[in-house]
């Protein structure tokens, strides 16, 4: 046998397109040539491929060897085409049966002592097998089984109905190949599904602050947007910090897909937070690379890194205004396209975004005891550094007075967060059973069905809209939270209480 064909994955964003694997050995002058838009990293496959073989003591062939990587027009990066090159060079030179290779799918990088690292990516790829092995399905083909790296195994266990076999070393999947105890290599176990909202900050430590907490639960309940503007030290951080602990648990399919994107990542996915919302919160520094993702081969930004889970983003005006503009775009979607020359990618970025602000440099216009010492030239540049079409898409806007110390220090404890999620979840269960959705994500005639109004909301909602000048966009977002709220209250018709609170929390930003 001089030929021999694996399979593997590739990465273009979250997706992963196959890769066929060929190896061929012809003879004449030794070599070893990589085709198939191989990348620097997939290239240098040929050094560490020879060693592991040579010291896993298989014979390295002194002959002509040719892999190709196919489609040829996929771009390929990374070592993760390692595992199956070494084994397809086995296959072809006759060390190692080739008639069990259609049955698996191969990904790991080979270290010079043949053992297998893991890879970025493995869930993606479990995922994109998965699916793969209902479509074989349909024509009767076998499913394939994954075999990956041992430090992979539990990231792509979490793909239900797929066979996952983590190994070692090079050694260890030769073995298993070669028709030895199936024991050499044992199945991967998923971590179990964390349904608590352990280790996120608890709503009881903020004192006051009632309607913020109010705004806050609305926000979590029907998948909204908020701005908390106010001096410093009235809480907004520590709101926002407690904020993931209100949002219902993660469903097992929300919990896939956020830990795909975080095993996208150099670091990978850590099964320790499998089932735990993300909070990203990056420093007003971060980039609009950093915020969206990017490079030569894309991976996630933060705005993906936050996919169902909370973005949150402390000091807004002082973020680059480019850097604050790209999030218009996935607040609409819930989706970013990164595109480059040679490639583009999709990422997912269906996420609650949270933000917080003073309402001038100096952070004390309004306060009751503290004098603001800037000019209504310098409020009006603080504030328009968050460019309106932004604020359009930003369903709360909420300014938090500052607290006597009465109130910091000797006031009512609030309620935990575990109540308040409660409710939250109930609202999100009514959303679900109405329109399949929650409120957050209608769009279009699904408004107008799932928006009963009286008339005399109806007319209180027009009023607002003329004498406040809202675009239509902050009309049916604002009929939208609307909505949460009558759903918060178990009602089936928006009443006037409901828009009333709504356009309450529809409010400017103060110029002076």
């Amino acid at each position: 046998m001089t030929l021999a064909v694996l399979h593997s994955r590739a990465l273009t964003g979250i997706d992963a397109p196959p890769v066929s694997v060929e190896i061929h050995l012809a003879n004449g002058l030794p070599a070893f040539n990589i085709v198939g838009l191989a990348e620097t990293e997939v290239r240098e496959a040929r050094e560490r491929v020879r060693a592991a073989l040579l010291h896993c003591a298989f014979d390295f062939p002194s002959r002509r060897i040719t892999v190709n990587l196919a489609p040829a027009d996929l771009p390929k990066e990374s070592g993760r085409f390692d595992l199956p090159i070494a084994l397809g060079i086995l296959a072809a030179s006759g060390q190692l049966p080739g008639d069990r290779l259609d049955d698996f799918e191969f990904i790991g990088e080979v270290s010079l002592s043949g053992e297998l690292r893991a890879v970025r990516g493995a869930l993606a790829m479990a995922m994109g097998l998965a699916r793969d092995n209902i479509a074989r399905a349909r024509f009767g083909s076998d499913a394939r089984t994954f075999i990956v790296p041992a430090g992979n195994g539990p990231e792509a266990a979490l793909v239900d109905g797929l066979r996952v076999l983590p190994a070692d070393t090079l050694a260890e999947v030769c073995a298993h190949l070669g028709g030895k105890p199936e024991h050499q290599i044992g199945v991967a176990r998923a971590p179990s599904l964390v349904t608590s909202a352990a280790e996120v900050p608890d709503l009881l430590d903020v004192r006051g602050q009632l309607q913020a907490r109010r705004a806050l639960e609305i926000a979590a309940a029907g998948q909204h947007s908020a701005l908390l503007v106010g001096p410093p030290g009235t809480g907004k951080s520590m709101l926002a910090q407690r904020f993931a602990g209100l949002l219902p648990p993660m469903t097992p399919d929300e919990a896939l897909e956020a830990a795909a994107v975080s095993s996208l990542t150099a670091g990978g996915f850590q099964p320790s937070v499998w089932g735990r919302r993300p909070f990203r919160a990056p420093h007003h520094t971060a980039s609009a690379a950093a915020m969206v993702g990017g490079g030569g081969n894309p991976r996630p930004g933060e705005i993906s890194l936050a996919h169902h889970g909370v973005l949150f983003l402390d000091e807004l005006p002082e973020f680059e205004r480019r850097v604050l503009e790209v999030l218009r775009e996935p607040l609409e979607t819930g989706r970013i396209t990164i595109a480059r020359a040679t490639a583009h990618a999709d990422f997912p970025a269906r996420f609650q975004f949270i933000a917080a602000m003073n309402p001038c440099p100096c952070g004390y216009l309004g306060h009751p005891s503290r004098p603001c010492r800037c000019t209504p030239d310098q409020i009006r540049r603080y504030q328009s550094r968050v460019s309106g079409p932004l604020l359009d898409r930003i369903d709360l806007q909420l300014e938090l007075p500052a607290q006597s110390h009465e109130e910091m220090l000797d006031g009512p404890v609030g309620e935990a967060s575990a109540a308040v999620r409660l409710r939250v979840i109930a609202a999100r269960e009514r959303q679900m059973a109405r329109q399949g959705k929650p409120n957050g994500d209608l769009g279009g005639r699904e408004i107008d069905a799932a928006c009963p109004l009286d008339d005399a909301a109806q007319a209180l909602l027009r009023g607002a809209m003329h004498k406040l000048a809202w675009s239509a966009r902050a009309y049916f977002r604002v009929l939208k939270v609307a909505r949460t709220i009558a759903d918060l209250d178990g009602a089936d018709t928006l009443a006037i209480r409901h828009v009333a609170e709504a356009i309450q929390y529809r409010r400017a930003l103060r110029s002076g």
